[in-house]
Formats: structure tokens, C-alpha cells, sequence
């Protein structure tokens, strides 16, 4: 870690630097070629665009999950032909005059619907005794089936369906139209989130630096890298498994990450310049120090993400890869773009960086006598007016500096008092439910969720959540099935078998008497499989399988449940890990996991208030599966970025004085400052998702947001100089190898 390392006490100049490392070399090669450097970054983006606008998208979502219940019982009426293996639309109809008088302009519809595109079949309100009237005769709802699953079914078919039924709409007849198709067909963007984010990071970077040209840089490079992150995943959606909500995950985790990583280098940079390096030396020595750091931190996201794909779930894996492909390139714009910018620049950039520099030192001493260090005019090769070698010790290093100093001298209790707070955070975490958000979560205004609601209404709440039991058997074993079903407590209500095109299987479909989120309906779902169903294939030697969409979001809940801890221990280990490489230390490792996995639970525990259990006026429901994964994937390697900064330059002092006190204390005052902006900018660009029309997204957005803030303000600011202060000089132990020890 050391290697390479600059000395805090001295100037660092070309005549003194060390020789350079790899990334310094990195950056002394976009110096000079620096037009090359943007000319290829544009070429490459230009050409990339271009190839993803021609070739077009094939996101696709693939929920499927082999070897269970949910997967096999969908795979079984796929290879019989059954109807029910294609995903269907619900027209629900409601007339408080009562349907029988609206039936001429329902068949009428209905009949119009039959001739649209990917329809297979439509079943009637008033078919089957018109068994799909509520008992009081104003509701009542058509069965679309459709020739795929919704994530197969052209949008364009789907909204065919929602004009023509819709249109049916009107002398007291209400229409409403409900379905995963449905609901993919009318899910907005991601508005304004995107924007907004920006805007507010702009914000933040020119508070910070007071200049517009300098907040413009880390902006220039995280959209560079996001453009050509986007074109490279379109293009691999036709290659790979990519889901239809990737691109927005990866807009918010590329432009908080890029910037992220452009600012740690370009703070790094300006703090050079302000020890008197010239703009060719300070940027080798951004990209030396703050350059490792940022490839570091990256390379941890990616083998976290990564970690996903070893899950084997199908939608994640495609995920997962998206966003460590936006990291991958994201990193690569930060360690060449950004030098590139950099010395396109520079000279610019330094004018106003030591302006600035000296007119808060001017504020600074006001009044007060100059001291005899003070530097005492320009230096050689530096125009009048401009200071040369501005110490970076200003009221912001110095009020680091205190707090770090009074963390010190009462550790225990900060570290008591940040750590309870954490853990009360993460309590909740602890009764997070998983599962999707379904109709019953959209805003009220969408025909989904009047859809679910009016059907709630009409036929009770575990009507929007079916569940599939598909019977393999001959008819005596079907109807037994149904038999058993509304015998079973916590069903509703059972349909007569349907059977396949062959003959060979049965479908029964099996509404709970709660609502499909419901914990009582995933209850439900386990005591069928383990307890009810079981028995009966005993008695008629039949077999059967619980599916539907219903069992499917509980089978996906439970496999990502089930494969957490594997997950978490493999990103943890791994990390820690290269922690230990890089500092040689075996406590600075285990701090590092501890805290970061404190920050992450109580980020989840957050999502678990406000989500689950409706806090500040949101519609309860379960957190999204993926969540805590993603979540965790992405933090844990964001929160080493913090951990490495931090910690190196706590290191490079450790070093120089071999005071530990002390390199705590400096530590802090020389990156205090810039953790904290680059945590403001992040967490501006994520909670500007909590905007966002989408709850995965509004989840996503505010786990992010949390587990940063949480991470900058108590374990930066808090848990970790405590931590530093309590482990002194053992915070840099490693055992002595083994051979070493051993007698001879």
C-alpha cells in the first residue's frame, strides 16, 4: 500500500515524487495523448449507440426458478397444452344498476377482444352460470387468456386489449382491466429521477469546489460512462437474459458511483495543487493514490455483483451483470477520461482552485499577523497573485480535526452510542417479508389497480392472488383435488377442474380468502405443499403441484432467503480478503465487514418500516425479493470505497509518524470534507429515486440513500476513528506466517 505512497509533510513536486505506479502511468499516458484519450472514449461511445440504436433492445424477464414447485407445475401444463400455461388478462366490469342490463355491450366487447393478436381464449362473465358475477350482481369479470407469459406478450397486443375493452366504458358501466400484462403495459419511466439527481449533484460539487468548470468534471465522466454502459447492455440483452428494469438500476448506480469515483480523484488532485504540485504531478499522483482506491472499491462491487450470478436466480443473473458492467465501465472512465479531462483543463482548473484557496485563506487570517511560514510571494513559474504551496488546512480540515480529537478522547461511548443506534435501525430488518409488489400496490389512478380493487370487492381479497394447482391424474384425482381444497382452511373458494388438451392434466384454480401479499397467503402456500397436498397423492396415487404467479413470488422469496447467507458470507470473505492484502493488517478486515454489514441492516431495516409496514403514507406490502441483495452488493463495495480513502490516508500518516492518535486525527481532517461530499452527491442522486413511479425503484433508491448516509455521518465520522483510537498501534497487526513461527 505504501509503495508508491507520498509523504502528507512535503510538497510534492516532479524533482521529489516517488516513481510512478501503475495508474500514475495510466494517467501520464492520458496527459499526453489527452486528445486521443477523448477522441476514443466519443468513437467508442458513438459507435456503441449507434450499434444498440440499430440493433434495439430484448430485455426480457425470466422468473423462472427450476426446481421448484411454482417451475414445475407451469412446465407441465406448457408440455400439455394446458390453457392455463399462457398468462391471463382480467376486463373487470362493475355497474351498480347490475350487469345484466350492460350484457349486450360486455358480449359485444368480448367479442371484438377475441379477434386481437396473442389472444387465445375468452371465458364470459356470465359462462359457466355466470359464476363470475359477484353475489350482488355489479361486478363481474372476463378471463383473457393469452398465448405466453406477460413478459413474452407484445406491449403493443396488450394495449390493443386495454383500448378496445376500455372503450366499452360508459352509461354507468365502469371497466377496469387487471394482470401482470396489463401492469407492464402501463408502467411509466423513471420521470424525472434522473434529472433531478443530477441537478442536485451539480449542486453539491459547486458548493464544494466554487467553481462550475471543476464541479463539471466528475459529472462529464460518470455520463460518459453511463451512455456507454447502456449501449453496451442493450447490445448484450440480445445475447443474455437482461430484465426490462435493468436500465434504470443502472443509471442510478452508474451516475453515484461515477461521480463517486471522478470526485476521489479529482479531490485528490486539487489537494495536490494546493501542496504546490504542478497540474502534470498532481494528477499522476490523484490517479497513484485516490486511483487505487477508486479500482479497488470497483473491483469490490463487481466481485459482489458477481456474487449474484453464482445465486443462480435467472432474473438477478442478468442484473447483476448489467450493473457490474456499468461499474467495470465506469471505473475505466474515472482512470482514463478523467486525467485526460484533467489536462485539457488543468491550467484552468488550477487558477481557480488556488483563487479560491487563498481568498478563504485571506478570511482565515484577517486580523491576525502573518506568520513567519507564511508563504511570502509568488514562486518561480507561478503569475503574481496566485499562492504556491496553500496549505489544504482550512476551517473544514480543522473542524474534522476537532471532531476526530473529541471522538478520541471518549471512544467508548461514541462507538456505544453509534452502534445502538445502528442496531435499533436494523430491527426491523429482522421480520422483513419478501416478496413483489402487485396491483394492490400501484397508484390509484392506474386501470390495474382499479382492477384489483374492484375485484377485492366483488369476490373477496385473495381473488387478485390465485393459486395454480395443476394435478397430474385422472379425473377422480382432479376432482379430489378440488374436493380437498375447499375443505382446506384458508381457502376461499375452489374452480372445477379444467382439463388439458390431452387429458394427461388438471387445473384447479384455488382462491385464499386473503390478499395475495398477505403473510396468511404464503402460509397457506407451505401448508398445501407440505401438509395437505402430500396426503392426498398418498390416496390417489396422483400427482400435484402448487403454481400461479402467487407461488411463484413466494418460491423466488424463499430461494433468495435460503441463499443469502451463502452470498453474504462469499462477498464478506472475499473483501476482507483483499483488505487484508492491501493493508497487511487483520483487524482493519473484520472492522471493515462489521460496519459494513451494521450500515447495510439498518438500511434494510429503513426499507422494512417504510415499506412493509406503511410508514409516511406508503401502501404496505412486502419488500421486493431482490432488494436486500442488490442492496447489500452494492453497498458493501461503495462503503470499501469510504473504508479505503479513509483508512490509506489514516495509513500514509501511521507511516510517516508512527503515532496512531495522530493518524487518526489527520486521517480524518484530509478526507473528511470529501467523503462527505461524495456521500451528499450519492445520496441526492439515489433518493432522487424515491420519485420514481416504481416501487422497486422507490425501495431501491431509499436503501441506497440510507446505508450511505449512515455509512458517512456515524461509522466514518464516529464508529471508525473510535475503533482506530481503541485499537492503537494493533490496528496494524498481522500474525506472523506460519513458517516463521515454526521451530527449525
Amino acid at each position: 500500500m505504501d509503495t508508491h505512497r507520498v509523504e502528507p509533510a512535503t510538497g510534492a513536486t516532479a524533482a521529489t515524487a516517488p516513481r510512478a505506479g501503475v495508474f500514475g502511468r495510466l494517467a501520464s499516458w492520458s496527459r499526453r495523448h489527452r486528445w486521443a484519450a477523448l477522441l476514443l472514449w466519443l468513437a467508442v461511445i458513438a459507435v456503441v449507440t449507434a450499434g444498440a440504436q440499430a440493433a434495439g433492445s430484448a430485455y426480457r424477464n425470466d422468473f423462472s426458478l427450476p426446481g421448484t414447485d411454482s417451475q414445475a407445475a407451469a412446465d407441465l401444463l406448457e408440455r400439455h397444452g394446458a390453457a392455463q400455461a399462457g398468462d391471463s388478462v382480467q376486463i373487470v366490469f362493475q355497474d351498480d344498476a347490475g350487469l345484466t342490463g350492460a350484457r349486450a355491450t360486455v358480449e359485444r366487447t368480448l367479442a371484438e377482444v377475441r379477434g386481437l393478436p396473442s389472444v387465445t381464449e375468452v371465458r364470459s362473465p356470465y359462462a359457466d352460470a355466470a359464476a363470475a358475477v359477484s353475489e350482488d350482481g355489479t361486478i363481474g369479470y372476463a378471463t383473457v387468456v393469452l398465448d405466453g407469459k406477460a413478459e413474452e406478450v407484445p406491449e403493443e397486443d396488450v394495449t390493443r386489449i386495454v383500448d378496445v375493452a376500455r372503450g366499452a366504458a360508459g352509461d354507468g358501466l365502469t371497466v377496469a382491466l387487471g394482470g401482470e400484462a396489463v401492469r407492464a403495459a402501463e408502467e411509466e419511466g423513471g420521470g424525472g429521477a434522473e434529472g433531478a439527481g443530477m441537478l442536485a449533484a451539480l449542486v453539491v460539487l459547486v458548493l464544494l469546489f466554487g467553481s462550475l468548470v471543476a464541479a463539471a468534471l466528475p459529472l462529464v465522466t460518470a455520463l460518459f460512462a453511463v451512455g456507454g454502459a447502456i449501449g453496451l447492455i442493450t447490445l448484450a440483452s440480445h445475447v443474455f437474459t437482461v430484465a426490462d428494469f435493468t436500465p434504470p438500476i443502472m443509471m442510478l448506480v452508474g451516475l453515484g458511483v461515477g461521480v463517486d469515483y471522478a470526485l476521489l480523484i479529482f479531490y485528490r488532485y486539487r489537494h495536490e495543487l494546493l501542496r504546490g504540485a504542478d497540474p502534470a504531478t498532481a494528477g499522476r499522483i490523484a490517479l497513484d493514490v485516490a486511483g487505487r482506491t477508486v479500482f479497488f472499491a470497483g473491483c469490490t462491487v463487481i466481485v459482489a455483483l458477481l456474487g449474484l450470478v453464482a445465486l443462480g436466480l435467472g432474473s438477478l443473473q442478468g442484473v447483476a451483470l448489467a450493473v457490474a458492467l456499468t461499474v467495470l465501465v465506469t471505473m475505466a472512465a474515472s482512470l482514463t477520461l478523467l486525467p485526460a479531462l484533467l489536462a485539457l483543463l488543468g491550467d484552468r482548473v488550477r487558477r481557480q482552485v488556488l483563487k479560491r484557496a487563498a481568498r478563504t485563506a485571506a478570511r482565515n487570517t484577517a486580523g491576525k499577523t502573518p506568520s513567519a511560514s507564511a508563504p511570502q510571494g509568488p514562486a518561480r513559474g507561478v503569475p503574481d497573485g496566485e499562492p504556491r504551496n496553500v496549505p489544504d488546512t482550512g476551517p473544514e480540515g480543522r473542524r474534522w480535526r476537532r471532531l476526530a480529537a473529541a471522538v478520541q478522547r471518549r471512544p467508548l461511548p461514541a462507538l456505544l452510542a453509534a452502534a445502538v443506534a445502528l442496531l435499533a435501525l436494523s430491527a426491523p430488518a429482522l421480520d422483513m417479508r419478501l416478496g413483489f409488489a402487485d396491483a394492490g400496490n400501484d397508484p390509484a389512478a392506474t386501470t390495474s389497480r382499479q382492477a384489483y380493487d374492484l375485484l377485492a370487492e366483488g369476490f373477496g381479497p385473495g381473488f387478485n392472488g390465485p393459486l395454480v394447482v395443476v394435478a397430474q391424474g385422472d379425473a377422480e384425482a382432479a376432482t379430489a383435488l378440488r374436493t380437498t381444497l375447499t375443505d382446506t382452511p384458508g381457502v376461499a373458494a375452489a374452480t372445477p377442474p379444467f382439463p388439458s388438451g390431452d387429458g394427461a392434466v388438471s387445473t384447479v384454480i384455488a382462491y385464499p380468502a386473503t390478499a395475495p401479499q398477505a403473510e396468511p397467503t404464503a402460509d397457506l402456500v407451505h401448508t398445501l405443499r407440505d401438509e395437505v397436498l402430500p396426503a392426498l397423492s398418498e390416496r390417489t396415487g396422483a400427482t400435484y403441484l402448487v403454481g400461479g404467479p402467487t407461488a411463484a413470488a413466494q418460491d423466488f422469496a424463499d430461494s433468495v432467503a435460503a441463499r443469502i447467507p451463502l452470498f453474504v458470507a462469499i462477498v464478506v470473505g472475499l473483501s476482507a480478503l483483499l483488505l487484508l492484502v492491501v493493508f497487511r493488517s487483520l483487524w482493519i478486515p473484520v472492522k471493515a465487514a462489521v460496519l459494513n454489514l451494521l450500515s447495510i441492516s439498518a438500511a434494510l431495516g429503513v426499507i422494512t418500516l417504510v415499506f412493509q409496514h406503511g410508514w409516511f403514507g406508503v401502501e404496505p406490502g412486502p419488500v421486493e425479493a431482490f432488494i436486500p441483495v442488490m442492496i447489500f452488493a452494492i453497498v458493501f463495495g461503495l462503503s470499501m470505497d469510504y473504508e479505503v480513502f479513509l483508512i490509506a490516508r489514516i495509513h500514509e500518516e501511521w507511516e510517516r509518524s508512527r503515532d496512531p492518535g495522530h493518524a487518526v486525527r489527520e486521517g480524518l481532517a484530509a478526507t473528511g470534507r470529501v467523503i462527505t461530499a461524495a456521500a451528499a452527491i450519492m445520496i441526492v442522486v439515489f433518493a432522487a429515486f424515491v420519485l420514481s413511479p416504481s416501487r422497486m425503484l422507490q425501495q431501491f433508491g431509499l436503501g441506497l440513500a440510507t446505508a450511505i448516509l449512515l455509512d458517512a455521518l456515524l461509522i466514518r465520522c464516529l464508529v471508525v476513528p473510535a475503533a482506530m483510537h481503541l485499537l492503537g498501534r494493533h490496528a496494524w497487526w498481522l500474525p506472523a506466517p506460519w513458517p516463521a513461527t515454526c521451530p527449525t
